[in-house]
């Protein structure tokens, strides 16, 4: 397997989105990004990514011979039992090394990042396989990113602070509405408009923040004007308008993480939240993100 095979697979241009996720988190659960415990946790949050995808590619191996050709199991580019094989793999690792967490950090919570990441897999795995007629697939997809936030915090402190998990609450709300936009991609339109109201719940959010934090409001600006973006190509439904709305609506994740990491005060983290919208953008553009 070479090496572009190997980031169209893992989606790797997506990558900030959970970096971002991971920083919201833990400002969210009061520590800071120099804590010691961000590297091993944000190699393992990688691992749970990227091994996720591949499991993706390998459960729907045969749906793709059929919608999705050019994909590299059916294009022959690598075999399914191999993606299988590092898909699990990752996941293993990225378990293996919340358990090297508990183990090496005197200030650690014990097992409960461990937990939270044995959930995270098992929503992962749950979804690659049952994702296509699943119509709750949407809910399980935003739940996989909710566990991204709790394995996150439960690093840092047990119990979950009430901010966190409304954090957490608003992600999953915004995933449902992008990823009923993406089970739509390879239609070329979407049917029904009503589900993009959840993107509506982490805008008003924003705005009770604001009012709170007036820091918050240019970081609630820009995610409320990269919305309008991606929601315009839902509208205008064009020739790879819908994959188009989606690839946004993800890097739009990272604008989420920002204003919440603004609302706690966090500038300096909020900002470097928003280089990761950027870098997003920039890596869908040499490896496709949808």
């Amino acid at each position: 397997m070479n090496l572009s095979v190997a980031l169209r697979l893992g989606r790797v241009s997506n990558l900030p989105t959970v970096w971002t996720n991971m920083l919201a988190a833990m400002v969210l659960s009061g520590s800071t990004a120099m804590d010691a415990r961000a590297i091993p946790l944000l190699l393992a949050l990688t691992l749970f990514y990227v091994g996720g995808m591949y499991l993706n590619d390998a459960f729907d191996a045969e749906i793709d011979a059929r919608e999705r050709p050019e994909r590299p199991i059916p294009s022959g580019e690598i075999g399914r039992a191999a993606v299988f094989v590092l898909g699990f793999g990752m996941l293993a690792l990225a378990l293996v090394i919340l358990i090297g967490l508990q183990a090496s950090f005197d200030t650690g919570t014990g097992w409960w990042p461990f937990v939270a990441g044995l959930g995270l897999a098992a929503a992962i795995v749950f979804y690659d396989w049952y994702h296509k007629a699943n119509p709750l697939s949407p809910l399980v997809m935003g739940l996989c990113r909710v566990l991204v936030y709790v394995t996150t915090g439960l690093c840092f402190v047990v119990p979950l602070p009430a901010d966190l998990l409304i954090g957490a609450a608003l992600l999953l709300s915004y995933l449902i509405g992008l990823t009923y936009v993406a089970k739509q991609e390879n239609l070329g339109e979407v049917k029904n408009m009503w589900p993009l109201a959840f993107l509506g719940a982490p805008v008003v959010a924003g705005v009770v923040y604001a009012l709170s934090e007036p820091l918050v409001w240019p970081f609630w600006i820009a995610f409320v004007i990269w919305i309008g973006v991606a929601l315009r190509f839902v509208r205008r439904r064009g020739p790879g308008d819908i994959p188009r709305a989606v690839v946004s609506l993800i890097a739009g994740i990272c604008l989420f993480d920002a204003m919440l990491v603004a609302s706690q005060g966090g500038i300096g983290i909020a900002v470097l939240a928003v280089a990761g919208f950027g870098l997003t953008l920039a890596l869908q553009k040499l490896v496709s993100g949808t």
